[in-house]
Parts: structure tokens; sequence; C-alpha cells
């Protein structure tokens, strides 16, 4: 695995854009968004990639049958010299790598459900990613049951994205708060004049804008997700964008909640947890 030098990020370009899986975080990385990591099997004339946004998702992809590349990607992958002190959450395309990963892992492959100990390293833990698609139709049909007005709904400004707390929040997805300010868009509810709960866009790649959520658990179950969500779709269709969302099978609460608004699942694939 040879870190790629940021000048050289063209290189991914390409072979990115045959990944027919969300992958705006990726994309977010290799178009010099945000400040991640890509790793490569050669720097001259890579085939083999690993991409990773600084929050933590990544993804592989490219050539699957590199032997000397998917050595060293299984002692990165199980930490085995300790460079990494946090999880991180891989994709992998296309699906031919999912039976490669099967072999390079074998036992240390544990299943989310069976992973009753809690077992964080020597292990990669698989759970499923779902990708949705938008419905506007079943979108409008829920706007029209809910009262944004009644809310105190403003567009999320420097101040907000410094006090937001919890683990999807812009903060980790922009480099500051004035390029999310100047370059993206979020929307916050507040409550008994309390920061409550912030929806805004993770990535925003060409027309596409992924939401990102998250509710200060104090104030969860109170309908606040639905309003803010709300609001940057509201966004998107007033601006000809297209939403995106995409979260963890396992995460019931994104999960139900994306239906609930108007998103349709439409793929389901292995979402590997690397060990710690």
């Amino acid at each position: 695995m040879i870190l790629l030098d940021k000048s050289a990020y063209y290189k991914v370009l390409d072979p990115l854009k045959k990944v027919r899986i969300n992958n705006l975080f990726a994309r977010s990385v290799v178009e010099n968004h945000v400040a991640g990591k890509v790793y490569v099997d050669d720097h001259d004339m890579p085939a083999t990639f690993y991409v990773i946004h600084p929050y933590g998702m990544s993804l592989l992809f490219g050539d699957s049958n590199n032997m000397k590349f998917n050595a060293a990607f299984r002692n990165y992958a199980l930490n085995i010299n300790k460079t990494r002190s946090n999880f991180e959450w891989m994709q992998a395309f296309p699906a031919e790598w999912d039976k490669v990963l099967h072999t390079l892992f074998q036992d240390n492959l544990v299943k989310s459900s069976e992973n009753n100990e809690g077992k964080e390293t020597g292990i990669i833990e698989i759970n499923t990613r779902v990708n949705f698609r938008f419905n506007t139709e079943k979108y409008l049909a829920f706007r029209n049951k809910i009262n944004p007005a009644a809310y105190q709904i403003v567009r999320t400004d420097h101040k907000i994205f410094r006090e937001m707390r919890g683990t999807v929040v812009p903060m980790y997805f922009w480099n500051d708060a004035d390029e999310f300010y100047n370059k993206g868009i979020g929307f916050s509810i507040f409550y008994d004049n309390q920061l409550a709960s912030t929806a805004f866009s993770a990535y925003f790649i060409e027309n596409k804008l992924e939401l990102g959520i998250e509710t200060i658990p104090e104030f969860r179950k109170m309908g606040f997700a639905e309003l803010v969500c709300s609001a940057i779709i509201d966004y998107c269709l007033k601006n000809n964008l297209e939403p995106v969302w995409s979260c963890r099978l396992e995460n019931k609460g994104s999960y139900h909640l994306a239906q609930k608004i108007g998103f349709e699942p439409v793929l389901e694939i292995p979402y590997y947890r690397l060990s710690k």
C-alpha cells in the first residue's frame, strides 16, 4: 500500500467514476474538498485504490487480485501494527471484492449480530450499508402533513457549526465553519432556545447533496429530525439538487427516518468495520 500524494489524485478520478455505489464521501477526498488519504498499489499506474474520508468512512475498489496490495491491506485492516486508534467503515466495489475479502480475513470476519462480546480488535465486523433513492412524490405527501413553521428553524451558521455536538455533525465533514457556510448548507431547530437538531450537507458534489443528521439526545423522539430534514430537502428541490441518503442497516433510527421522509432503499452491500 502506497500513500498517494495529493498532486496525483487525478489518477483516481476515472476509476472512481466507474464505482456504482454511493461514493460521494470518496469523491470529496479525491476532489480535494476535505483532507483524507488515498492508498494505491502503484504510484505511476495505480490499479487498486483505498480512499479514506476523515470521518472514518472508506472505499476499496479497483483490481481485487493484487496479492501484494491485498496482503498489506490485511495487516492494515486488522491494525496489526497499531497504526490506527479508530475504526474505519469500509465499502468495496465491485462485488468480486467481497469474495476476496472473505478469503483474506477468513475467521477474522464476524457478523455484527454475532459479535456478542463487542470485540473491537483482531476482527473485521460485517454490517450492511443501504443506499436509498429519493422519491419526490412520497416526500411531498409527507411534507403536507407537517408544519415546520411552528418551530424555530434557522440556517446552520458558524456558531451552530461549532456548538452542535454528536457523532454526525458538520465539523466532521467540512474543513472549517467558513467553508461549510460558503459551500455547504444546513438547517437547525431550536426548542426552548436550545439547539436541538441539525440536518446538513455532508457531501456536496455537482448536483448531489448527501444529508447528515444529528439530534441532541435529550431532544430525540420529538420529531425534530424530520423537520430539519424537510428544510434541507426543500432547499434541494428549490435548487434542482438531488437529495442523497445512505446509512447502516443496523442504524434503525436513520433507516426508518429515511423512508418516512421519502427515500426508498435500493441497494444493500456489506459494510466492513475495520479493527481498532
